[in-house]
């Protein structure tokens, strides 16, 4: 099989997975909170097609790993309406920190199947065939969604980080740091894309989101191994 199409298969499921678990994380959280936003459009739904956006979900994380570079993405935000939570202030917080908690959930069940799947091959050969190929799948799983967890917790708008930020900040700071938010992508690609380019001394995921994202695979590396019976 062509080895991009291989990587393909063994990427995209589980960043659509990762993503959309992701999204539908903080509509059922809001909705718990009181906000049935979500609900009333349709979001909750696990179907992809209801969450996949194009650029975000497909197109710029098939750039990103075709460069090598760490692959990550967003679905079309589930919506959220603030003034409908019934403590605005925290249940932004709390729905905010469901999207990457889920994230880490989900990193921890892929550890654990990596580890049972490896597991009759513990001390003998490595896996082969459709097995090397799960094993692959799994590894992207949990790669990406701890990526995605801890990317997310930038406190930049629109990430969820940024709204952790907001609820933790005094009333008048927060009105401030709102303000910032519909400069949200600006931002982004800027801070990101653009300053890395022209200070790579300043490049945010190298220096500030992979490090702790190395040091969470190790642990559920760890896991993996616990499960694999090593």
């Amino acid at each position: 099989m062509d080895e991009t199409l291989l990587t393909a298969l063994a990427l995209i499921p589980a960043l659509v997975i990762a993503i959309v678990f992701h999204e539908v994380a903080h509509g059922w959280t809001a909705l718990m909170l009181g906000d049935p936003t979500a609900k009333e459009r349709k979001r909750l739904s696990l179907n992809p097609i209801r969450h996949v956006d194009v650029f975000g979900t497909l197109i710029l994380p098939g750039m990103l790993a075709l460069s090598g570079l760490p692959v990550f993405g967003w679905a079309k935000p589930v919506p959220v309406i603030k003034q409908r939570l019934r403590n605005p202030r925290y249940g932004m917080m709390a729905v905010a920190v469901a999207g990457p908690g889920t994230n880490l959930v989900l990193a921890a069940i892929g550890a654990l199947l990596l580890g049972l799947l490896l597991r009759p091959y513990s001390g003998l050969q490595e896996p082969t065939g459709l097995p090397a190929f799960l094993v692959l799948v799994l590894i992207n799983f949990l790669s990406i969604n701890v990526f995605l967890a801890l990317f997310n917790l930038l406190p930049i708008p629109p990430f969820d980080g940024s709204h952790i930020v907001e609820g933790l900040l005094p009333a008048r700071a927060a009105r401030a740091y709102e303000k910032l938010r519909p400069f949200g992508f600006i931002l982004f690609f800027g801070m990101l894309l653009v300053v890395p380019m022209v200070m790579p001394s300043w490049n945010i995921i190298d220096r500030v989101v992979l490090p702790p994202v190395s040091w969470a695979l190790d642990h559920f590396l760890s896991l993996a191994r616990w499960a694999a019976g090593e």
